[in-house]
């Protein structure tokens, strides 16, 4: 490492850990000194990186970035594009990798706020730009993700409406040729995808269960047939009534058939449906506006947990990727177990200081045998 005096600059010099050499201006020796220390600071600490790899625009990279990610479904794809054609790119697209800051981020984050985009939004912004910068600190482009640690709006999580099961009845029974589709979505807790794309054969009537493989998403107007939320195929238990009732509608339809679909046959359409089935059965039923259709799958949940099923077995049902979403979500539903497991340890510490030494058959205590007395 050396520096150099040229004309009325300073010109400083080191070889990085691959051999090559590197330079760079400065106008005060100073600088040009400070420089070079933090340049052998990195190389000592490993944290050094070629400053020609940060030169790609973050335009280039988060491209390729998301044309690489072949474990995105088609609606997380398509999600990811809409967020970085409307909200990130506009700002970022001509910027390299390592010019982009934490206070360029925050501010940009701000003014995302300001134009009225929602808490939501933002963050989901946010979260594909870290994500790209992430990949970008992995592949030794930049020594640090400057996204990191941005002060982000709180989202409110909106209140979940849970139906009591007369509250269920009263729906089913308004929605008319619905009413089972009610019912499925409100004993099952599938998501509507998943329920859209039941076809005959993952109906098990005979041991009661449904095996949830596919699912149907929205991917820019186009139903796309994929898998499941979590990638995984799982079990889900039918109530008997359900399967009765199950058993009469597909009796007449084949295997590959799908249970649930239009009046002609064709694929049922989350916005269709819930403007002409959904809203007015609600309206008839007289429950809450403010009830979703994703709602009847918290129902769901709220109805196992009174009858008593356990978080694991909640979460293998609902096809969470982890416990703690199935208790983030619905843990305060049980709110009586604390009280109760609490008794039973009472009960035990009493049966156990209260509890004798049964006397052997000489009349002897196993304490006194031990003691020799």
């Amino acid at each position: 490492m050396s520096i150099h005096r040229r004309g009325n600059s300073w010109r400083a010099r080191y070889y990085g850990p691959d051999g090559r050499e590197r330079s760079k201006s400065f106008k005060r020796k100073g600088d040009a000194e400070r420089w070079l220390s933090q340049q052998r600071s990195f190389i000592v600490q490993g944290d050094w990186t070629d400053p020609a790899l940060g030169r790609i625009t973050f335009g280039d990279y988060v491209n390729a970035w998301l044309d690489s990610r072949t474990d995105l479904k088609p609606k997380t794809r398509h999600q990811y594009r809409f967020l970085l054609d409307v909200h990130v790119l506009p700002t970022w697209r001509n910027v390299p990798l390592a010019k982009m800051t934490f206070e360029g981020l925050f501010q940009w984050a701000a003014r995302l706020a300001a134009n009225e985009l929602g808490p939501s939004g933002v963050r989901q912004a946010v979260f594909v730009t870290s994500a790209a910068l992430d990949h970008a600190v992995r592949s030794g482009r930049i020594r640090a993700n400057p996204a990191r640690g941005l002060n982000l709006p709180r989202i409110r999580r909106r209140d979940y409406v849970f139906l009591t099961h007369e509250q269920v009845r009263h729906l089913a029974d308004a929605s008319g040729r619905w009413r089972l589709l009610i019912l499925l979505l409100a004993y099952t807790g599938l998501r509507w995808g998943e329920a859209t794309a039941l076809r005959v054969c993952d109906v098990d009537l005979a041991r009661r269960r449904i095996d949830v493989r596919h699912a149907y998403a929205d991917v820019g107007g186009h139903l796309v047939l994929g898998t499941p939320q979590s990638h995984q195929s799982r079990t889900v238990p039918i109530p008997r009534f359900l399967a009765n009732e199950l058993s009469e509608l597909v009796e007449r339809k084949k295997a590959e058939d799908l249970v649930f679909t239009t009046p002609s046959g064709n694929l049922l359409r989350l916005p269709n449906w819930r403007r002409d089935a959904f809203h007015p059965a609600r309206s008839r039923a007289g429950i809450s506006n403010q009830l979703r259709i994703h709602d009847l799958r918290h129902t769901a949940a709220s109805l196992m947990i009174q009858a008593g099923y356990p978080p694991k077995m909640l979460q293998e049902i609902m096809g969470h990727a982890s416990i703690t979403t199935t208790l983030d979500l619905y843990g305060h539903l049980y709110p009586d177990d604390m009280d109760r497991y609490a008794d039973r340890l009472d009960t035990a510490i009493e049966e156990a200081s209260t509890a004798k030494i049964r006397p052997n058959e000489t009349g002897e205590g196993e304490a006194g045998k031990a003691s020799g007395h």
